[in-house]
């Protein structure tokens, strides 16, 4: 059996239960070393072959899935927040899928919770923005057509940029090509959860200006938009005057 499990955005302690249960039962762990904190790998025997990813292809990580499996062990395949998002798992399902080798999936806090946490900030505010686009800078891959972050930008709602904050000067002038302006706040997040984690806040006219003074050119976040104003409609839900199914208006 092989088990996808989302490690969390960092800190040891944001791994779910399960993951964490999956680790210390694990005889095989392959994981993403280039993002995973090492101390997650405390959780496993002592005698569990542990295989970093990052040195590895995707051949490479099949092979040794499979070799793991023909031997009667179960492994832990280790990605960094949680899998579904620029994890590359789906290439290695339906590579189990053809070889036969059952598999499940534990999902992780990601990276983008973390941010949002360690910026004191809520992606979707009444009035302001009830949308999040989760997206990132084509580079050596590219994205496909329509989805450019200027092509994003121009519907103005939360952004979260993943893979980018070594592009910095090219995803300013994208974002400056929709609805934000060089005053729309942004947040440089580094290492979200991390003993490390910086939050870096300014706008999008700053924003390679920050990255720059900072040092920030990996592994961080970029968030964009206004919801990291302080301005915000309050929410109907726990509003007197407002009735829910669990509450009659008292106003």
């Amino acid at each position: 059996m092989v088990h996808f499990v989302g490690a969390g955005p960092g800190a040891p302690d944001l791994i779910t239960l399960r993951g964490a249960e999956l680790l210390k039962t694990a005889d095989v762990v392959i994981y993403a070393g280039s993002l995973v904190n090492p101390a997650l790998l405390e959780l496993c025997r002592a005698d569990c072959e542990i295989r970093n990813s990052a040195e590895m292809t995707l051949e490479q990580v099949l092979s040794a899935m499979e070799a793991a499996e023909q031997a009667g062990k179960t492994t832990v395949r280790l990605h960094t927040g949680d899998p579904c998002l620029y994890g590359a798992i789906r290439e290695q399902m339906d590579a189990l899928d053809a070889l036969g080798i059952p598999y499940d999936d534990t999902p992780g806090v990601s990276s983008f919770c973390g941010a949002a946490a360690a910026a004191r900030a809520e992606y979707t505010l009444p009035e302001v923005s009830q949308s999040v686009v989760i997206t990132r800078m084509a580079g050596r891959t590219p994205v496909p057509e329509g989805e450019s972050i200027a092509a994003w930008a121009r519907h103005g709602a939360s952004m979260v940029v993943f893979l980018s904050a070594g592009m910095l000067e090219g995803l300013q002038a994208e974002l400056l090509k929709g609805a934000y302006t060089p005053a729309t706040p942004a947040a440089l997040v580094y290492k979200a959860t991390w003993p490390e984690e910086k939050v870096v806040r300014c706008t999008v006219g700053t924003l390679a200006e920050s990255g720059r003074e900072h040092g920030i050119s990996r592994t961080a976040l970029v968030l964009v938009g206004n919801f990291l104003e302080p301005d915000y409609e309050r929410s109907k839900l726990y509003d007197p005057t407002f009735t829910t199914l669990f509450r009659e208006a008292s106003q």
